[in-house]
């Protein structure tokens, strides 16, 4: 099957550089990019042809951190600190997902609005509850978006009678998860240790066994706020770092995503490096909640895979444009905390960080790479009022900082159409 979209063509191949091709093809076999072209070759002549006229064509976003159970509160308790709202908001809401019924509800919201912003990949918390995560990875599955769901463990320091497993029912669970969703082609599993003072020290090995056994990724927070440091470190006197508490148990490797490392200082930051870590950069969460501001132009200049995370409900935008425009703000706000010494995140630069670095994560090049899976989003910008003829990326910045309701045309995740604008 042979799948040919015209537009102007936009991508990011490395980061802060974009590649454009205006009123050019993006080409696909079979789901899989074979490249992007100025004109139709004659092997094409009589194919079908998705012509979109002026729109942009760019890449889909990757978020790469965000707590579906959270969904629901969107926008609120965000006048507490981190460790206040997820016992005052996140664990009572959360708590809800033991119902099956809410959670399909809830869950097809979640994945229909998701599709309509764009966003194709995923690494997503759900709930302790294993009925309620295999229902979430079904409606992703049934969307069309691809990525890792992890149900969440935790086995202390949460909401007694409310949130909380204990050791034995939370290896259990985990292990009829993994079993009950073996069949699913697009949405695997991913373990989910919620943080570490959530987990105690035997279900920590027990993930880093299980991790190592099925070759599983694991995703979970790191150095996100100071109390949750303090925390941390007197529970594992023995550990230098917050880091280290993962490392020790076999959680800390290339297929580990760290979302927050708002505090990651440059021994930690190393520790990223050498391992392959990527952290996940969540801009709205970290201002909203009063955790800080990462230090991400550092992290990138010393090598540290970098991508970005909607992290709903702290942060309170699904939409990766907005957060792509927030992840921009915020290394501009750490410019002038670090005298001015500190260059902020271009548009350009963050863009490759909503959708190239994030798809690094599921094995994909930079940028419309041939080989990549088509993950591709057709914007059209033109109810904008425009002083004169702007270029495909001032148009893409403009989308970035101004996005527009409805603006999305179309969608494709993995080779397929999963969107078309009603």
């Amino acid at each position: 099957m042979t799948t040919i979209l015209k537009g102007n063509i936009v991508s990011a191949p490395a980061c802060g550089r974009l590649d454009v091709t205006e009123h050019g093809y993006l080409i696909a076999e079979n789901g899989v990019i074979t490249g992007v072209y100025p004109v139709l070759s004659e092997q094409y002549a009589g194919a079908s042809v998705e012509d979109y006229g002026d729109c942009l064509i760019v890449q889909s976003f990757a978020d790469l951190h965000l707590h579906a159970p959270q969904y629901p509160m969107l926008g609120m308790g965000m006048d507490l600190p981190l460790l206040d709202w997820l016992n005052a908001y996140a664990f009572p809401t959360e708590a809800r997902f033991a119902e099956p019924d809410y959670a399909r509800t809830v869950y097809r919201q979640l994945a229909g609005e998701l599709v309509s912003c764009g966003t194709t990949r995923v690494c997503m918390f759900s709930s302790l509850h294993t009925d309620a995560t295999l229902i979430l990875m079904d409606e992703l599955e049934k969307a069309g978006i691809t990525g890792y769901v992890g149900k969440v463990n935790m086995d202390r320091n949460g909401a007694p009678g409310v949130l909380e497993e204990t050791t034995e029912e939370s290896m259990r669970e985990t292990l009829r998860w993994l079993d009950a969703c073996q069949d699913l082609r697009h949405i695997k599993p991913i373990l989910t240790p919620r943080f570490t003072p959530s987990c105690t020290n035997e279900l920590m090995a027990f993930l880093g066994k299980l991790a190592a056994e099925r070759d599983l990724p694991v995703q979970s927070h790191l150095s996100e706020n100071g109390a949750e440091m303090d925390w941390v470190r007197q529970l594992h006197p023995d550990c230098r770092q917050y880091w280290e508490t993962y490392k020790k148990y076999g959680l800390w490797n290339d297929r580990t995503v760290m979302a927050h490392c708002v505090w990651s200082d440059e021994r930690e930051r190393q520790a990223m490096k050498d391992a392959g870590v990527t952290v996940v950069h969540c801009a709205d969460s970290n201002q909203n909640l009063c955790s800080g501001v990462a230090p991400v132009r550092r992290m990138l200049d010393e090598g540290v895979k970098v991508a970005l995370g909607s992290d709903i409900a702290g942060g309170d935008h699904l939409d990766l444009f907005d957060v792509t425009a927030a992840a921009v703000r915020a290394s501009k706000a750490r410019r002038m905390m670090d005298d001015w010494n500190t260059p902020f995140l271009t548009v350009a630069e963050g863009w490759y960080l909503a959708t190239s670095a994030g798809a690094a994560f599921f094995g994909e090049q930079p940028g419309f790479a041939a080989g990549n899976s088509l993950h591709a989003i057709v914007l059209a910008d033109d109810t904008l009022p425009q002083s004169r003829t702007l270029t495909p990326a001032e148009r893409l910045e403009r989308a970035v900082y101004r996005r527009q309701e409805g603006a999305v045309q179309a969608v494709w995740s993995a080779g397929r159409k999963i969107y078309a604008k009603p």
